[in-house]
């Protein structure tokens, strides 16, 4: 086994699942009309949706242990101006996302610009950019000893945030004091019932956690490659975790809304343990024609992340009679035959392989769009 190993087509394939699965869950419909899985847990507790943010930033932690080492050697004043510019340009391709599509009809029937002072702050580009950006100099800066005590250190006090400042309600919870405070009710997510960012400040510092497992499961990866050392490696993290988070939930439950700290473990526990059954799989049995599926996800992910989203908005925001042309189609083309649930799940998969097919189109002729 070679000493450096460049490249994994595990971790390859596990970003393309990601972003996979997130493409589905983000087009299932409503409570009534999609599967539980597909859906988020009410407050407390655990659903496959749940897991698939989290997900997602360990496969952001785990790209970056193959290009934050291009870093090294250049001065901090350059890895900064790096670190921010990338950052900045993911948190406003997330703001503007959230803001599309700019433009509305007022109440004099004319087109007016949509009020800034009403625009969502943070979601979920912004949390990614964020936690990159801040990972991304916590490893540059200080020793692998200092970045696993800081993991620590985030998630503890994460927990004495939370049970200090506010209880685990919806209503009374520290996040939401906190983003109140800072951005106030018009610049938050409203779909909770009440203003509450699931994507707040709080939940930044521990959701950055799951980035940085994801860089060192990847460092690992490639020092050890699809070696049984590393398998064995990764399931004994993926136990450990799990079983904090357990014994924690009692005291601090798993919320994926608030980000608690056993939330954070629980993921890294299962994103590290799916990360082995590849390696397993893919690498080292060399069981690898499907993965190409998922791969085209992996190879232009942000950029097919974007155009689901923009498209869904699109879906909704056009109208055909009196419905949006999401439910028009999803009524006329996949629930009519397939029953409710089973009608939104097809739906989904359709959308989502639409994504498929232009990546596959890009990743044809060789067009990978980064930022």
């Amino acid at each position: 086994m070679a000493s450096l190993y460049q490249r994994s087509q595990a971790l390859d394939a596990m970003r393309g699942i990601t972003l996979a699965l997130m493409i589905v869950v983000n087009m299932s419909i409503s409570e009534t009309l999609s599967y539980g899985p597909l859906l988020h847990a009410s407050w407390h507790g655990l659903t496959l949706t749940d897991l698939v943010f989290p997900s997602f930033l360990f496969v952001v932690g785990s790209a970056m242990s193959f290009s934050l080492p291009h870093y090294q050697g250049l001065g901090l004043a350059t890895v900064l101006t790096k670190i921010v510019r990338r950052t900045a340009v993911l948190f406003l391709c997330g703001f503007a996302l959230y803001w599309f599509p700019f433009f509305g009809f007022g109440a004099d029937g004319g087109l007016h610009l949509l009020p800034l002072s009403e625009a969502r702050i943070l979601g979920v580009l912004q949390r990614i950019a964020l936690c990159w950006g801040l990972a991304c100099l916590c490893l540059h800066v200080c020793s692998s000893r200092t970045v696993l005590v800081l993991c620590g250190l985030i998630l503890l006090g994460n927990w004495w945030v939370q049970a200090s400042f506010g209880d685990y309600s919806l209503a009374g919870n520290a996040a939401l004091k906190l983003d109140t405070w800072l951005l106030g009710p018009a610049h938050m997510y409203r779909g909770e019932g009440i203003p509450f960012d699931p994507e707040g400040l709080l939940g930044t510092l521990p959701a950055m956690v799951n980035v940085l497992a994801g860089y060192y499961a990847g460092r690992l990866v490639r020092a050890l490659g699809a070696s049984y050392e590393a398998i064995a490696k990764l399931m004994m993290a993926g136990a450990i975790c799990q079983a904090s988070a357990l014994a924690w939930h009692g005291g601090f439950p798993i919320n994926k809304k608030l980000w608690t700290s056993s939330y954070v473990l629980c993921g890294i526990g299962v994103d590290v343990m799916v990360l082995a059954l590849l390696l397993y799989l893919i690498d080292r049995l060399g069981v690898r024609r499907w993965a190409y599926f998922f791969e085209v996800f992996g190879r232009n992910t942000l950029f097919l992340y974007l155009f689901a989203e923009v498209l869904m908005s699109v879906l909704w925001l056009v109208q055909i009679g009196p419905q949006p042309l999401f439910m028009w189609i999803y009524t006329r083309g996949f629930q009519f035959w397939a029953g409710d649930k089973n009608g939104s799940l097809a739906f989904a998969l359709f959308l989502m392989l639409g994504c498929w097919a232009l990546g596959y189109w890009m990743d044809r002729r060789r067009i990978y769009v980064k930022v």
